[in-house]
């Protein structure tokens, strides 16, 4: 189809949206997402659907929920037979490439893209174990696979990577500089004047190793090598789940000089990641291909960075949970536009799908769970549903957790018998310093939200008892089999 638009799809990793200028940070510079802000649209509540990388990437490769896919954790492959988006674009006669992460564990590491065109640093296969350490990673380069039964005991020591954070170049920094090259090798090839292309570019950065070449690192480092927000008394009267994340992986005992470098290295890698969607960015005006290219970025999940008392991910909290999202489409899109609504990435993968015009039968055969933006970016969003749904059924938790956003409100849900909840009002509350679950005023929310969280998981005991076996199993065929990437 002649008419069809190219995609470029740029995915970051842990990128919590509002440590960047074009989500209103003071001194965080990212001119370039700046850039796509005028372009298009920016969305100030999109969140990703696990706030874990496997997880949430097999959530947006199937547009379905985590508990619909059952991409459980880091260390669960998606079966071959299901379908994809990048499938459904090839359908629809797309060229698919994938350039870097997508962290598509076991024996099939396309998915559906017809290339890989860099390696992907997170994906299957052997590294040397240094670098596993360093990643989290099992012998061999194999995620663990963690048991429930086994519970959440504490880490004897902190947690390493906030003490190493430096000025500097490491495997995951020459990975995104090889990702990038091939992609603009691919951008710049004849042949993408001739067939529609959807390219997805997964980088690296900014996840730790908090380690980032000049001169990125003294942009931030000491000036803006700053401390969370967390006020006095905050990190003793936790909520149950982020204590328990906090003991087991030892986000206690660092310095605050270490805290400060670290987040300032994070920082740098954060501009890092900035200038290299400004090489896309020009990569697509210098070819000619601005003008029928879809622009979209965003990220598997965001950091904590030391809010809470927490790092890395796998919790609800802003700065974990939510993501950038921002899409341009020049003649289509009017550009400078900010929708406050909350989405997440499964709307994603179905605006991907419209905007490629994908045909019914596999869109439907895909069972997505989300919605296209295409409308509500073009003025004719009819009743949005203003709600992002997400969940954390991995390591890091010893029981399924789900995340509801909806207007104002976002309610954090941990089954058991009584479940743990938590409720904040980011409209009063954008700290989510003060949890509402058990004020009475907020007993309608409250149920309307758990009732909400219920009818998208059916029956949550069952659920749990799934993940369980699937935990079990696989660990029992690890063992036999070692260090092959089976999963």
């Amino acid at each position: 189809m002649p008419d069809q638009p190219n995609i470029l799809i740029i995915m970051s990793d842990e990128h919590g949206p509002m440590w960047s200028s074009a989500y209103g940070h003071p001194f965080v510079q990212t001119p370039n997402m700046d850039r796509l802000a005028l372009q298009g649209t920016t969305f100030d509540a999109a969140y990703c659907n696990a706030p874990l990388c496997v997880p949430s990437r097999l959530s947006f490769m199937t547009g379905r929920y985590v508990s619909n896919c059952r991409g459980w954790d880091n260390a669960t492959p998606l079966p071959s037979d299901t379908p994809t988006w990048p499938y459904a674009l090839r359908s629809a006669s797309y060229d698919v490439v994938l350039s870097g992460k997508m962290h598509l564990v076991g024996n099939d590491n396309l998915h559906g893209f017809r290339e890989q065109l860099a390696y992907d640093p997170h994906g299957g296969g052997s590294r040397d174990n240094d670098t596993a350490r360093r990643l989290g990673l099992a012998s061999g380069g194999q995620h663990p696979i963690y048991l429930w039964r086994d519970g959440m005991p504490p880490a004897d020591a902190p947690w390493a990577s906030i003490g190493e954070a430096r000025a500097g170049r490491g495997p995951m920094i020459d990975a995104d500089d090889a990702i990038e090259e091939s992609a603009l090798a691919y951008l710049r090839e004849p042949a993408r004047q001739e067939q529609p292309f959807a390219l997805c570019v997964g980088f690296v950065a900014p996840h730790f190793p908090f380690i980032v070449p000049e001169p990125y690192f003294s942009m931030y480092y000491p000036e803006f090598g700053d401390l969370p927000s967390n006020p006095p008394g905050h990190l003793d009267n936790l909520p149950a789940a982020a204590d328990r994340l906090r003991r087991m992986f030892g986000f206690d005992g660092n310095s605050e000089e270490d805290i400060r470098c670290a987040r300032a290295a994070y920082y740098g890698l954060i501009t890092y990641l900035d200038d290299k969607i400004g090489k896309l960015l020009d990569a697509l005006e210098e070819t000619g291909l601005a003008q029928n290219t879809v622009v979209i970025h965003t990220s598997d999940h965001g950091e904590s960075l030391g809010e809470h008392g927490l790092w890395r991910k796998m919790n609800f909290y802003e700065q974990s949970a939510r993501v950038p999202l921002q899409i341009a489409w020049p003649g289509h899109i009017e550009g400078g536009q900010r929708i406050a609504g909350a989405t997440s990435l499964v709307d994603v993968t179905a605006t991907i799908l419209d905007a490629g015009g994908a045909e019914l039968d596999q869109v439907a055969a895909m069972q997505l769970d989300g919605d296209s933006l295409l409308p509500l970016m073009q003025g004719d969003p009819g009743e949005w549903k203003d709600e992002a749904f997400s969940e954390h059924l991995a390591h890091g938790t010893d029981r399924a957790r789900a995340m509801i956003r909806r207007g104002r409100w976002k309610l954090c849900y941990s089954h058991g018998t009584p479940p743990d909840i938590e409720l904040y009002d980011l409209e009063s509350d954008q700290g989510e310093f003060d949890n509402l679950a058990d004020h009475a005023e907020h007993r309608a929310i409250r149920a309307e939200l758990v009732a909400r969280v219920m009818e998208i998981w059916s029956d949550p005991d069952r659920l749990t008892e799934e993940i369980v076996a699937s935990q079990q199993s696989r660990k029992m065929i690890r063992e036999v089999l070692g260090d092959s990437p089976i999963f």
